[in-house]
């Protein structure tokens, strides 16, 4: 097989990537160690930033975001005893939707296939070889069991942080913060109780009251490591949620339902350096990895996408390698950003048991509350900077 980009990972990013270099009039051919259907159902992210959503709709996908999606101002803030509420759009212009990782891949899917894109699902034994020559391939193996040789002038990793492509950057720097803590996922048969996000502190751990529909919410708690979900019973989960998002705080009440997943996460920031070696490009998670309060990692993936689509084209297309070779610094810039933002919103909400980090937590939640400027720090980041910062 012969294609001009062989792309590895056939998540949000590679397929996004795919859709972005067609448009281009660059070809591509993806590659999926999962099934398409595995793919498709993967419970991720929630949260787009302004400027994914300006991306999506500017491509052609952003028509169910507008019809489906929840269209969110801004979140709450809250410790005991108090919620705060910080308006975006009033703080600096932008918002955020609420629309699923698995709805963002369900347009993509759809898309891909209108254009007759080739995906690959269920291949095995995925190798790169020559990355750092003109002529790069990927040998793999396919759903039937035949060996296969994809040749290509250039291979785009977007294959998480478990694929071969990571690994395929000999000498990289990597950089890592593990968290003593995990987050404890459930999706409920159930309206959301608030309109928007709650993020709330408290001495037990955190708890973030999220949401995928007006049906279905999502919440989290802050629990240690290695949790068993199943140790958890379901009216347990609803008690403690109860505790810690303040049920009957200023007549606030937590509606509880039928829980229908229960998932345990652990958190970590990673961030690998640099994002290209020779012809392999690195895209998403196969080149960093934020912990899920700041709701970064699938807008990351999209806005490194948005760059490498460009740099690709302008490479392959007009034989211009510049904004190739400063992908990685330019992707690089806003990874930081948003690592750091992702760090920062953890360590303000997560408890540590230590008395003295929990006044230092409790004073930088009430100058963010009260502060215009704090706010609209958090209110920038978290809404999104512009895709190229």
């Amino acid at each position: 097989m012969r294609t001009q980009v062989a792309i590895i990972g056939a998540g949000p990013a590679g397929l996004l990537l795919s859709h972005l270099l067609a448009q281009g009039g660059v070809e591509s051919v993806v590659l999926e160690t999962r099934s398409e259907a595995y793919v498709a159902a993967r419970i991720r992210a929630g949260i787009l930033e302004h400027s994914s959503v300006e991306l999506l709709e500017a491509v052609g996908l952003g028509a169910r975001i507008r019809t489906e999606g929840d269209h969110h101002r801004g979140i709450y803030l809250q410790w005991p005893g108090e919620r705060h509420h910080l308006d975006f759009v009033d703080l600096a212009g932008r918002s955020v939707w609420v629309y699923g990782q698995t709805e963002v891949q369900k347009d993509l899917i759809a898309a891909r296939a209108a254009d007759d894109q080739e995906i690959h699902y269920e291949v095995s034994d995925v190798a790169l070889h020559e990355v750092e020559s003109d002529r790069p391939y990927v040998t793999f193996t396919d759903k039937s069991g035949s060996t296969q040789r994809l040749d290509c002038d250039v291979i785009a990793g977007c294959d998480g942080s478990f694929g071969p492509s990571r690994h395929a950057v000999p000498a990289a720097k990597t950089f890592e913060r593990v968290y003593p803590y995990s987050w404890f996922g459930i999706l409920a048969d159930v309206a959301p109780s608030t309109d928007e996000l709650i993020y709330a502190w408290h001495p037990n751990g955190f708890a973030l009251h999220s949401m995928r529909s007006a049906t279905v919410s999502r919440l989290y708690l802050q629990v240690p490591n290695g949790t068993d979900p199943e140790s958890w019973s379901d009216d347990r989960i609803w008690e403690e949620l109860a505790t810690r998002l303040g049920h009957g705080q200023n007549g606030w009440k937590l509606t509880p339902g039928p829980i229908t997943d229960k998932s345990v996460l652990p958190m970590r920031s990673y961030v690998q350096t640099p994002m290209r070696h020779g012809n392999l490009f690195l895209a998403g998670d196969a080149a960093h990895i934020v912990p899920p309060t700041g709701a970064k990692g699938l807008n990351l993936a999209i806005a490194d996408v948005a760059l490498l689509s460009k740099a690709l084209i302008a490479q392959l297309r007009e034989k211009n390698p510049a904004l190739a070779e400063r992908y990685s610094d330019d992707a690089q810039r806003r990874v930081w950003r948003c690592t750091h933002f992702s760090w920062w919103m953890t360590t303000m909400l997560h408890t540590s048991g230590d008395p003295f980090d929990a006044e230092l937590q409790l004073s930088q939640l009430r100058w963010v509350a009260t502060s215009r400027a704090g706010a609209t720090g958090l209110a920038e980041n978290y809404a999104g900077l512009p895709i190229g910062y």
